[in-house]
């Protein structure tokens, strides 16, 4: 499949517009077209080693969730391994594509499936994703007296970015326009510009900010209300067993033991703190926090599990996998690297 189909269906399913603003997402390293795709590699994090794999193997593409290239490179040269695996991966024609935090806020993705490690439960996002953006940035809604039309409304008509709807009104006793002007941030200067032309227009101008509406599911973070409640001691086997890993990392709130009882928790894949801070559930489930989060959390008589950060993601990657084939309708060999690992390890 061509690499552009491949990116256009891969962007369908996770959407960069759902990615955090800080995040660089998407198609990261482009080789020169034509460019076929028959293997994708997937990976939780791209070292020279898993790119050795993907060049031994023979993949064309290279998915990481998270952005080998996230800091802006200066100059691609052999001094740091970031930069080499740029080099390399055009030397050797490898695309590279990360989804990252358009996968956490996902519905079905990341956190979702670390929600699991806890059992039955019903989840909701702890902060909300908005609908896709308007086109040009925000969206903005502007209503306005026109009497007579003059040509201001062709002119308004003939920008980018806008729409118009008009309707009769009465004001004064005289029948005159009403208009309801929808833009997008890009168009407002200058359709403000045009109205301001118009001293008695712009005198009866109201202007609102249109924001979105949260998309149902979506969102950074997970509260898990459990379907029945389970001592922490269970939650920690629950954990192991869906992370396949034999440890864990415990802080337990104030006041709280083994044996005490969680329906509620609050999961978040990868660094937890600024989404987890604050949240009112008994337990914490995240890939890490820093020292003084956890002593927030304890204090509160909340609960840490931490499992380091790239544990608490790369489970995912076999259900990303199984979408991804789907995506593509089976036309590029999906495969989850052998050599991807967290750098930490319990010795």
């Amino acid at each position: 499949m061509d690499l552009g189909s491949v990116v256009s269906r891969l962007n369908v399913l996770t959407p960069p517009a759902l990615a955090e603003g800080w995040d660089n997402v998407g198609l990261l390293v482009e080789p020169s077209p034509p460019h076929q795709v028959h293997k994708l590699l997937l990976t939780n994090d791209l070292t020279e080693d898993v790119l050795d794999e993907a060049i031994d193997t023979g993949a064309n593409m290279i998915l990481s969730y998270h952005p080998p290239v996230f800091k802006a490179l200066k100059r691609i040269t052999q001094k740091s391994w970031k930069e080499r695996l740029v080099v390399k991966a055009l030397e050797k024609h490898l695309a590279v594509y990360s989804p990252h935090t358009s996968c956490d806020a996902l519905a079905n993705g990341v956190n979702d499936w670390l929600a699991r490690a806890l059992g039955p439960s019903k989840s909701v996002p702890l902060r909300a994703s908005t609908s896709l953006t308007y086109p040009g940035g925000v969206g903005h809604l502007l209503e306005f007296r026109l009497d007579p039309a003059g040509n201001i409304m062709s002119r308004l008509n003939g920008i980018q970015g806008v729409s118009v709807c008009t309707s009769t009104a009465r004001h004064d006793g005289d029948n005159g326009t009403r208009v309801s002007l929808s833009c997008s941030q890009n168009a407002l200067v200058e359709v403000l510009s045009i109205l301001s032309e118009e001293p008695q227009v712009y005198n009866s101008l109201q202007l609102l900010t249109l924001q979105k509406p949260p998309l149902v599911d979506t969102g950074m973070g997970r509260l898990c209300t459990l379907s029945e409640p389970v001592s922490i001691a269970a939650a920690l086997e629950r954990i192991k067993k869906h992370l396949h890993l034999p440890h864990l990392r415990l802080a337990l709130g104030r006041g709280r033991t083994l044996e005490s009882s969680v329906s509620m928790a609050a999961v978040c894949a990868g660094s937890g703190s600024s989404i987890l801070s604050g949240v009112p559930a008994e337990l914490y489930l995240t890939g890490e926090m820093s020292h003084h989060d956890v002593l927030d959390a304890v204090a509160e008589g909340r609960s840490v599990v931490l499992c380091e950060h790239s544990n608490s993601e790369r489970g995912y990657l076999q259900e990303l996998g199984g979408q991804i084939r789907q995506a593509l309708e089976g036309q590029v060999q999906v495969v989850v690297s052998q050599r991807d690992r967290d750098p930490l390890q319990v010795v």
